[in-house]
């Protein structure tokens, strides 16, 4: 291969005497420019590969999680959120729970309750009938869409639920059936498109 480059840059040389003109490139060097710049554009091509196969992962867990969510509660008596948007076009939904704060669950126990608006006065009335080993919620309510397990503080507890519970057009929320909490932990479920 050295031989046959030899040749072809002396060739080259000796044309471009003929008339006066600055001798060609170095075939040699044009190759090692050339091997360089495929070598740049191959390292350029799988970044761009690499990027794009990231970008699908993101999309992939972005779709999943559509159909989950991740509440976190305190100490403080609060959660992270406000609004649950539950999408109509998932079957289920997930939800999570987690205490991020150190007291037990006998003194500052949270969970999450998910009823129509209309039921939840009701639903806290009977709940705090239940007691803390029922998680503040009358066993088998049938106005109970969805109910964590009452955890305390480093816990976490995750409910899987049938999106076909909500209806179009009704008003739903969640909050904490611990006595006392729902002032300060409690907000709005949204079923969207």
């Amino acid at each position: 291969m050295k031989t046959y480059l030899a040749l072809i840059t002396a060739t080259a040389l000796a044309l471009t005497a003929c008339n006066n003109e600055k001798p060609a490139a170095p075939v040699a060097e044009t190759a090692a420019v050339a091997a360089s710049n495929v070598a740049t554009a191959t390292a350029t091509a799988a970044s761009a590969v690499t990027e794009a196969a990231s970008n699908v992962a993101t999309a992939v867990a972005s779709a999943s999680d559509e159909c989950a969510v991740t509440i976190n509660s305190d100490d403080k008596m609060t959660f992270d959120t406000k609004e649950l948007n539950v999408k109509s076009t998932c079957t289920n939904f997930t939800l999570t729970l987690k205490h991020t704060g150190t007291q037990p669950k006998a003194g500052m126990g949270h969970n999450v309750v998910i009823t129509k608006a209309a039921d939840k006065d009701a639903v806290l009335a009977d709940g705090a009938a239940a007691g803390a080993d029922k998680d503040y919620i009358k066993p088998d309510d049938a106005r109970v869409v969805a109910a964590t397990k009452l955890i305390g503080g480093g816990e976490s507890d995750t409910i899987t639920f049938p999106v076909n519970k909500l209806a179009k057009g009704e008003s739903y929320v969640f909050f904490c059936s611990f006595p006392g909490h729902v002032a300060m932990m409690s907000g709005k479920v949204n079923l969207v498109d």
